[in-house]
């Protein structure tokens, strides 16, 4: 390895000269957040086979009920208990003559209804609340996370359970009774990244050149954790369902 490295001269290199305009030049396109997360997920084959799975589940929630003729509360009893696959029923019938066909899909469209707009709804007030206490700070930073270890000192199932007895059993009761109190997790998950997104160089050239909060707030500590924030997303919907899905079956959904 040595002799090789010896045997070495300048005049078996060529010098490129390279101009002042070509040192900034990029080398490749630039790529975007979103871009880059789906490039990424293409590489993911069980991620891309799960997306599927999702997107076939969701599409059947509402195609589902109208390739059968039969109503989600349509009763007959002289068809009860009929077996899966059986004639015109697909999933069968229950003890009241309904086809489970129908049902299972109707029930899908307002567990990911209910899920869905819960979820906006944590989104929205865990994004702000967690984004103004952590770009704040102080006194301001501390009172908000007072009411958040509040809230968080109570158990989750008590409180949607004590507002679904109050408002009384509906889509839009369940709905405001999750958003109560699930939008905590998502506000201490943003506040820790803003705190750690305060400290970066690009934050404190853009506030040293007289950006203001709203605009530093929107412009660069939001965009930096939607990681995070969908990571999060993802783990608030089936939450969401399930909770839908237990406080039906105790009789308050």
């Amino acid at each position: 390895m040595e002799t090789r490295q010896n045997n070495l001269t300048s005049d078996m290199f060529e010098p490129i000269e390279a101009g002042s305009q070509d040192e900034e030049k990029i080398a490749g396109p630039p790529i975007g957040f979103w871009k880059d997360s789906w490039g990424r997920l293409k590489k993911n084959r069980g991620a891309l086979i799960s997306l599927g799975v999702i997107l076939l589940i969701v599409a059947m929630a509402f195609v589902g009920p109208m390739l059968r003729p039969f109503g989600a509360n349509e009763q007959d009893l002289a068809r009860q208990f009929t077996e899966p696959f059986s004639g015109a029923h697909w999933f069968g019938t229950d003890e009241f003559g309904r086809d489970l066909w129908s049902r299972v899909w109707a029930g899908a469209q307002i567990s990911l209804f209910i899920a869905v707009l819960a979820t906006i709804l944590d989104l929205i007030v865990g994004v702000a609340w967690g984004t103004v206490s952590a770009y704040f700070g102080g006194k301001t930073d501390e009172g908000m996370q007072r009411i958040v270890e509040i809230l968080t000192g109570i158990p989750y199932l008590i409180i949607v359970i004590l507002a679904m007895l109050v408002l009384g059993a509906g889509v839009w009761s369940l709905v405001i009774a999750l958003a109560l109190t699930g939008w905590v997790s998502m506000s201490r998950i943003v506040r820790g990244k803003v705190l750690q997104l305060k400290e970066q160089e690009f934050f404190l050239a853009s506030r040293s050149l007289g950006a203001g909060g709203f605009r530093l707030m929107v412009k660069h500590l939001l965009p930096n954790s939607l990681g995070v924030i969908i990571v999060n997303l993802m783990l608030t919907i089936p939450s969401a369902i399930f909770f839908e899905a237990f406080l039906s079956f105790i009789g308050l959904g």
